[in-house]
């Protein structure tokens, strides 16, 4: 049976009791999601706009929007995304077999693609330089795990945030995805640290939020934030225990 890093627990809870005095360790190093965490790329309306090099008035960017996410359900497109992420090639099949379903937009899907490979259509949420900043100040390690395509790292350093990481761990380039531990361990060997003493912050549930089956703790954040808005990733300074005035804090969550 393969060990898990996790107490062994029964339906009540671990099966033997913690010692006393002994809590959480303190976080040493937060691992972060890329997009819808860090940064949100542009608006669809805004990309296809500059795709097909043309006016498009609202009737016809409802129309296509409307494509894509009937688009979303299409047989074709769901097999499509199977594996998405583990590898350059299927990243790409899986994004551009989505825009083709769309007729108007079939003519320009290896253009869309390359949109979303592109460091300028990404935007940083209004807080990411910030906490980045204050984590890395306080001497928290910092890692990127993604499910991606493509070396995230031109991204970062087109808007000045590469220098705050350690880490670099994107899933094609580990032919998995994520909620597979070896991302995460693999993040952690990177920056010397314990999965135990390592935070994982992300938007999905599932694959974020299963870090903590690698025995890391885990913080998922809230959908639905805005384009360049405040993305409330001041709550991850408070669990890695970053005082107000920058410092290193004690135990966290």
């Amino acid at each position: 049976m393969a060990h898990s890093p996790l107490p062994a627990s029964g339906p009540e809870g671990p099966l033997r009791a913690t010692p006393p005095g002994r809590g959480p360790a303190p976080v040493r190093a937060v691992l972060f999601d890329f997009g819808g965490t860090l940064f949100q790329m542009g608006t669809y309306a805004d990309r296809i706009r500059s795709a097909l090099g043309r006016r498009v008035g609202d009737p016809e960017m409802d129309r296509i929007l409307d494509g894509l996410e009937t688009g979303l359900t299409d047989p074709g497109v769901i097999e499509a995304q199977r594996g998405r992420d583990v590898s350059s090639q299927a990243h790409r099949h899986a994004f551009t077999t989505w825009y083709a379903s769309v007729p108007a937009l079939a003519p320009y899907a290896d253009v869309l693609y390359e949109q979303l490979r592109a460091p300028e259509h990404w935007v940083p949420y209004a807080d990411t330089g910030a906490t980045l900043a204050r984590l890395a100040g306080a001497g928290i390690a910092l890692g990127v795990v993604s499910d991606v395509g493509w070396d995230l790292r031109a991204t970062f350093a087109h808007h000045g945030l590469d220098r705050h990481f350690g880490a670099w761990v994107h899933s094609y380039a580990h032919a998995t995805e994520k909620p597979d531990p070896a991302l995460f361990e693999h993040a952690c060997r990177e920056l010397g640290v314990a999965p135990a003493e390592t935070l994982m912050v992300g938007d999905h549930p599932a694959k974020d939020g299963g870090a903590a089956g690698a025995g890391l703790r885990a913080y998922v954040l809230p959908a639905g934030a805005a384009l360049g808005s405040h993305r409330g990733l001041d709550v991850v300074v408070r669990l890695a225990g970053v005082d107000a005035d920058g410092s290193g804090g004690g135990d966290t969550c």
